[in-house]
């Protein structure tokens, strides 16, 4: 017998059923997916409603450019596998949210992207916000519509399961307004955990100790694989037993603590001289939890050392910018407590021939050679281009963005979770402002797409309370997500929105002027200043606006002390040199 799908319907099990609506918040529930963000329409009021009966916490955004963000920095910043749900209507809402999710996808971040559909009736005929369902194939790790009433259960349980499992990434879940608010019981579905990482082949991590062990010189590249797997203390026990310096992409910073004696910062547009050159000069290197990008790479023109290990989870990124000696899909956490637990029996038994036949013993290197050394050699030289920086400043001029960025470090409690844009102040954060751990520092990766630090940190304060959260973004990045200030105050969280304001798309007008001839501030909005302060207090949340490096830090702590969301507008000067150009500068 068909079951009817009304709730007026004659089938009494479907009359005693709770609604679709229902059936797929209680899933979500018991998958752990207890919060979501998103802007209610009369398409998702029976989600909304479903969410509220169970308590689960819906945040209600500004605009749906916001949500997936938020979704993106709830993950980002808890232990890997767990996950936020964003939750929009047809057509624009969906489409808006389809840059977060792009975003998520790149850094394969798990979410779960619920987006109801036009009714099934309608459907073909231009209904309102109606969109093709194919619209967001590319955008998602996977696109499921439910087109049977009965489906929607089995499909956000497999949607879970598929984004957690590793590569992870977002999944959207299409399910028509009429499914949602239909009393169709709903099948039993069986748990399905998401399938464990690859495990490295033995003779691979044999082979890789017997390369790594025999380097002179050798260095680490990691990258947001070691986040995603939560590789980090792996990742540090290897680079010990190696002496080998850590390099970082944009999403592998903080995977090794900054202040650690083997970090030597991050390879990204605004990367020193030195630290290309101390990837160029290694003789052997492990690439690990890293697809070598374009943006990372600076499209491949980067030089790596000849002899490579790439260790990442997709075999298509192997080979594909850069040769290896020895390419290995699998996890970054399995692949490195192997390959440190076959390197602590090479030490045991001090550097004789392993089981795979290695014959090469540990290099006793010189003091200016040890991989602490050279990593500091390289932070040195940092320091100078930054002091070279700030040293020339006249006083009561605009601050720069290093001097600013060293005080927001001192005032920032190590525990907090840092949140960056994308754009010029990325760039000097990335390489002079030091993150103490993998889910204390966010920032997009190759998508890098601004207005993404202050949504991702309102993820974050949600994700652990108990931190508390600071937004770094420069006014430009600002602009692009400046109503989630006003979900900030209605929330109340506690997340300070450091912003950097020097009235101008700065690191696009230097481009224009160095470039095209255009004049310097061509995209600036000077002449119509912008008075952040005034921004934020329209929209309750308490503010300060700093002009004088004293007052920084002071400033920026009183923020974070503060009980509730905080700006500290910080002004800055819109003619520095940008990082990209002044960290390969002659010295």
């Amino acid at each position: 017998m068909d079951t009817d799908e009304s709730p007026s319907g004659t089938d009494p099990s479907a009359a005693d059923a709770p609604t679709v609506a229902e059936a797929v918040v209680e899933r979500m529930l018991d998958r752990g997916v207890d919060v979501a963000f998103g802007i209610p329409g009369k398409q998702t009021l029976p989600l909304n409603r479903a969410l509220a009966d169970r308590d689960a916490r819906f945040v209600v955004a500004r605009h749906e450019t916001a949500v997936t963000h938020q979704a993106w920095g709830y993950a980002e910043t808890s232990d890997p596998g767990e996950m936020a749900a964003s939750i929009v209507v047809p057509g624009p809402g969906d489409m808006n949210a389809m840059n977060g999710l792009k975003n998520a996808k790149n850094d394969c971040v798990p979410l779960l992207h619920l987006a109801v559909e036009t009714e099934r009736e309608v459907r073909g005929g231009d209904g309102i916000h109606e969109t093709p369902p194919e619209t967001y194939d590319t955008v998602v790790k996977e696109n499921v519509l439910v087109d049977s009433p009965a489906g929607a259960v089995p499909a956000v349980a497999e949607a879970i399961r598929v984004a957690r499992e590793h590569p992870q990434g977002p999944v959207r879940v299409g399910i028509p307004k009429d499914v949602l608010a239909s009393r169709t019981p709903q099948p039993a579905v069986g748990e399905r955990e998401p399938a464990a990482p690859p495990e490295p082949p033995a003779d691979a991590v044999d082979r890789a100790a017997d390369l790594l062990a025999g380097a002179d010189v050798p260095v680490i590249l990691a990258g947001g694989g070691v986040r995603r797997s939560g590789a980090s203390g792996s990742l540090r026990a290897v680079a010990e037993r190696l002496d080998a310096p850590v390099v970082t992409t944009y999403k592998g910073k903080g995977t090794l603590d900054e202040t650690h004696p083997l970090s030597a910062g991050v390879l990204c547009g605004g990367s020193s001289t030195e630290l290309r050159e101390l990837l160029a000069d290694a003789d052997r290197g492990l690439v690990v939890g890293s697809d070598l990008d374009a943006v990372a790479t600076a499209s491949w023109s980067v030089s790596l050392p000849e002899s490579l290990v790439h260790v990442t989870l997709d075999g298509d990124d192997i080979g594909f910018g850069y040769e290896t000696d020895l390419g290995v899909v699998a996890d970054a956490d399995r692949f490195l407590r192997s390959l440190g637990d076959r390197l602590a029996g090479r030490d045991e038994t001090h550097g004789s021939a392993s089981e795979a036949g290695a014959t090469e013993a540990p290099v006793d290197h010189p003091d200016e050679s040890t991989g602490a050394a050279r990593a500091e050699a390289v932070r040195a030289a940092d320091r100078e281009r930054f002091d070279a920086l700030t040293d020339g400043r006249a006083p009561g001029a605009p601050l720069s963005s290093v001097e600013a960025l060293r005080e927001v470090r001192e005032a920032v409690p190590a525990s907090a979770v840092v949140t960056a844009d994308a754009g010029g102040s990325r760039q000097w954060t990335l390489v002079s402002f030091p993150a103490a751990g993998p889910s204390e520092y966010v920032n997009p990766g190759s998508w890098a797409t601004m207005g993404t630090a202050l949504p991702s940190a309102i993820g974050a304060a949600l994700a652990d309370s108990d931190r508390g959260a600071v937004a770094l973004v420069g006014d430009g990045g600002l602009l692009m997500c400046v109503h989630e200030l006003h979900t900030l105050a209605a929330e109340g969280l506690d997340v300070t929105v450091v912003a950097f304001n020097n009235d101008d798309y700065a690191i696009i007008s230097e481009a224009a002027s160095r470039s095209h001839d255009l004049p310097a501030g061509a995209y600036g909005w000077a002449e119509a200043g912008l008075d952040l302060v005034a921004v934020a207090e329209g929209m309750g949340v308490r503010a300060d606006r700093v002009t004088e490096l004293e007052a920084v830090g002071d400033a920026v702590a009183s923020g974070v002390a503060h009980d509730g969301p905080a700006l500290i507008e910080i002004v800055t000067d819109p003619n520095e040199p940008q990082a990209s150009e002044w960290m390969t500068r002659e010295r």
